[in-house]
């Protein structure tokens, strides 16, 4: 598994939301810079508490479109949107399983789940900024904060 580096293009993908609609990475290039945030598991303590906080920062979640993908299954991300008022994508990435977070080298295989790997993707489809955190440790959105205000920068 390679973690896309940055100044690569992000691979691209298709799936599906907590709604069941499709969601495809490049139908963003061009018009809107998107963060991936890969997550563990739905209803977790740490995942819920990051997606919490995602939640909470209207100005972040204003500055990028916002994708949250784990492994779970659509209708599980449906409960989960619906019991946390999630206002953003959350994707599924359940089949085939880790085929997103694989091919972003963020798929743990001996446990079937993505690793907390964030991936801020320019307008133009390019990786501009990453960081891979290990399970138990949640990120800070303050550092997406700075990885968005870095792309208006260029």
């Amino acid at each position: 598994m390679t973690i896309p580096a940055a100044g690569s293009r992000a691979p691209d993908f298709s799936t599906r939301n907590q709604y069941g609609e499709e969601v495809r990475l490049s139908d963003f290039t061009g018009r809107r810079d998107v963060v991936l945030v890969f997550y563990p598991y739905a209803f977790s303590q740490v995942c819920t508490s990051e997606l919490a906080a995602l939640r909470d920062r209207p100005d972040l979640l204003a500055a990028a479109e916002f994708l949250a993908i784990s492994c779970d299954p659509m209708f599980t991300l449906r409960a989960y949107s619906d019991a946390q008022s999630l206002n953003f994508g959350l994707l599924t990435d359940f089949w085939p399983h880790g085929e997103i977070a694989s091919s972003y080298g963020v798929f743990d295989a001996d446990r079937g789940c993505a690793l907390r790997g964030t991936f801020v993707v320019d307008r133009t489809g390019v990786v501009r900024w990453s960081v891979v955190n290990p399970i138990p440790e949640a990120r800070n959105p303050d550092d997406y904060a700075e990885a968005l205000a870095a792309l208006n920068l260029r």
